[in-house]
């Protein structure tokens, strides 16, 4: 039973995704008796206490017998299927010893003694299935969220269909208290969206125009209009029950050490068991005595704690990461983000929004125009425009309330910009040119030059906190890695402390700078978003793609995508690696512990049956429970 833990933990975390429950419904949470382990544990403990109590009150044997079989059945039955299952596999189970070890005390008429041990043996996998489906409950509160059937706005009204058949384009009216049932952009409305669920965020978000939304979140009292952005298969949702299922089939190399080195070791106990019975028996020990003591031997020194030591840790710490809205996309992803000793940021939409704003606004003197007059006559013109900074400059207007005027003849030209027909003048914004850290682009009106805007690239709010933490972490301020030109660099490394600037880098440079880093003996970290930060996120021993705004190529790439843009996340999810790492490193301490002191005992004194069961299902569950401490909320919050 002990053995099976690590692929039912595994199975746990991969569950379909079936339809969702009523919104309205709480987080499920597994009952023990719910379970059939725990079913068949109940009825073999009930069994055996019966008759444990007629056989010392002095019963006949046909009155407390029965009772004993049928715990050796009901708690006996599952494992040993299992076990031969193994075995027909010419894979030798830890279960199947240790039913061999119960049906060999009854053989030589300790009845009572491998009854006991069945129990236990059942009692502990009965433990052991409720952690694992506890894990299970904390993963599908993510994958019990999209709806089912969204409104979908037509021409014709409005249409009630399965949110699996949306496609991009769609417009969808999400009212109020309704899920949200698509990845999409806002387009008319106002509200609040709880997305707790998604990105961690414990208060609703504020929702308007042009912000995006993510399938599965609870929209608050206004109603919306969403654009769908992307298809449902591509939604965040479904790409946590894609990673997370992923996850679930990866082993890290630690665990791989250890399967590797699990069968040679099981055909060891079994050889090392038959020379415990044979050597005392050929030296004159009594019959009993010799396999009492040879069967305890085969159940301490099973190696189920090892087997377990691994896994529970790594892929209770993914589990409790998606939750915030970190998808780590392995095991193996997962135990490398505790080694790294170095970080590597790219700047533009990871230190900094990613999308410019309008930081200054001069108009001459001789156009009569003020700063509100100037703004409003270049968002006219831009606003049919898609460019980024055209957005912006017309996000700007509508920021002051300013009006604008329709647009006319609107020609947009590749590099120069744009010309556009505003109130029967001819007006152009473009010649965007750099001025140290920020772009700077003309408005002319009938060829004239009025004023010009300056828009920079906003450094988030948490960058300097994140850059901070990570160099609390790892004793080395992170490196800057950016294609953006050095007055823009020094800028963002002057607001985030960093000395470390390498600017105006290509792809192929990024590469460089990481391998450049990795053959001084660090393991660098790099986090990005671009496609052009993609070959980097490759190269580095572990990489962190922006979810939000990241090319398809970059969360490909990564190990791990940060659903939201919150980038404090960084160092959370690094630390929480490392508690999963120290959690690994206890657990085999403790599991090396118990097998040696068991195994010294009943070779140097006499451990009895049951007490070496005990020690011996005991260790095994400490070790699981140990490793499903980071499914705790207050494993994630300690290491924010």
């Amino acid at each position: 039973m002990c053995s099976c833990m690590v692929a039912r933990v595994s199975t746990a975390l991969a569950p379909a995704a079936t339809p969702a429950p009523a919104p309205t419904a709480p987080r499920r949470r597994t009952r023990i008796l719910a379970l059939p382990e725990a079913r068949w544990a109940l009825i073999a403990t009930v069994a055996f206490m019966l008759g444990l109590t007629l056989d010392l009150t002095g019963a006949p044997g046909w009155a407390f017998g029965p009772l004993y079989a049928v715990a050796y059945v009901t708690g006996g039955w599952e494992p040993a299927l299992e076990g031969l299952r193994a075995l027909r596999e010419k894979t030798l189970d830890v279960d199947l010893l240790m039913i061999v070890a119960a049906l060999g005390a009854a053989a030589i008429g300790q009845v009572l003694d491998g009854a006991l041990l069945i129990v236990i043996f059942a009692t502990s996998g009965a433990l052991e299935a409720l952690a694992t489906a506890r894990t299970a409950d904390s993963v599908r509160g993510l994958l019990d969220l999209a709806p089912t059937t969204a409104t979908r706005v037509t021409e014709a009204g409005e249409e009630t269909v399965p949110t699996a058949g949306l496609a991009v384009g769609d417009v969808l009216l999400i009212r109020p208290g309704e899920r949200i049932g698509a990845d999409g952009r806002i387009l008319d409305g106002t509200s609040e969206a709880d997305e707790a669920t998604i990105t961690g965020e414990p208060l609703p978000v504020v929702k308007r125009p042009g912000d995006d939304v993510f399938a599965g979140t609870l929209n608050g009292a206004g109603a919306l209009r969403v654009r769908v952005e992307r298809d449902p298969a591509d939604s965040v949702i479904a790409r946590i029950v894609t990673l997370v299922e992923e996850a679930s089939r990866t082993k890290a190399p630690t665990q791989l050490f250890i399967e590797k080195i699990e069968q040679r070791y099981a055909v060891g106990i079994v050889i090392a068991t038959l020379a415990v019975f044979g050597i005392p028996l050929a030296f004159g020990a009594e019959l009993t005595d010799a396999l009492l003591r040879a069967m305890t031997f085969m159940i301490v020194a099973s190696p189920c704690a090892v087997v377990l030591a691994t896994m529970p840790p790594l892929l209770s710490a993914i589990a409790n990461a998606g939750r915030h809205g970190v998808l780590v996309k392995s095991a193996v992803a997962m135990e490398r983000l505790g080694e790294i000793d170095t970080t590597a940021l790219d700047k533009t939409g990871t230190l900094t929004e990613g999308a410019p704003e309008v930081t200054g606004i001069r108009p001459l003197p001789e156009s009569g125009l003020d700063e509100d007059a100037l703004l409003a006559l270049a968002a006219s013109a831009e606003h049919p425009s898609e460019h980024p900074l055209a957005r912006a400059i017309v996000a700007a207007a509508r920021t002051r309330g300013l009006a604008l005027t329709p647009a006319e003849d609107f020609t947009a030209l590749p590099g120069q910009g744009v010309t556009a027909t505003v109130e029967g003048r001819e007006v152009s914004v473009g010649r965007a040119t750099a001025d140290s850290d920020a772009t700077v682009v003309q408005v002319t009106r009938d060829g004239r030059p009025v004023g010009t805007l300056a828009l920079t690239d906003r450094l988030r709010a948490e960058a300097p906190a994140t850059t901070a933490a990570l160099t609390a972490l790892t004793g080395t301020a992170p490196v800057l890695l950016t294609g953006d030109h050095a007055g823009a660099a020094a800028r963002v490394a002057g607001a985030t402390g960093l000395t470390d600037v390498r600017a105006g880098l290509l792809p192929e440079d990024k590469v460089a700078a990481v391998r450049d880093l990795q053959d001084r003996g660090r393991k660098v970290l790099f986090v990005g978003d671009g496609v052009n930060d993609a070959p980097a996120l490759a190269a580095a021993h572990s990489g962190i793609a922006m979810g939000r705004a990241g090319s398809d190529l970059a969360l490909e790439t990564a190990d791990a995508v940060i659903v939201r843009d919150e980038l404090t996340t960084v160092p959370a999810v690094v630390r929480l690696s490392r508690t999963a790492r120290r959690l690994v490193v206890q657990n085999l301490v403790i599991a090396g512990v118990f097998i040696t002191g068991l195994v010294l005992w009943d070779l140097i004194g006499h451990l009895p049956l049951p007490l070496g069961v005990a020690g011996h299902e005991g260790s095994t569950v400490l070790v699981g429970l140990n490793g499903l401490r980071l499914l705790r909320e207050s494993a994630w919050s300690q290491d924010r």
